[in-house]
């Protein structure tokens, strides 16, 4: 069961490990090709997609079209 406050420390969380962000804190800059698990936006719309849709086929990131 989700409790008060879950969605918006799940999509905090999402947006700070993201790739990007990580990779920018560890050295200053971003290295698009050595992501491994996407970048904050990514992870956090794919979060809301979960979410929103209950359905877990919405969230195969591999067919998605990307934006």
């Amino acid at each position: 069961m989700l409790e008060p406050g879950d969605i918006e420390e799940g999509l905090k969380a999402a947006a700070a490990i993201g790739d990007d962000r990580l990779q920018r804190q560890a050295q200053g800059y971003v290295v698009p090709e050595a992501f491994t698990h996407g970048t904050s936006e990514q992870r956090v719309r794919w979060l809301r997609q979960g979410l929103t849709t209950g359905d877990i086929r919405k969230c195969d990131t591999f067919a998605a079209r990307q934006l």
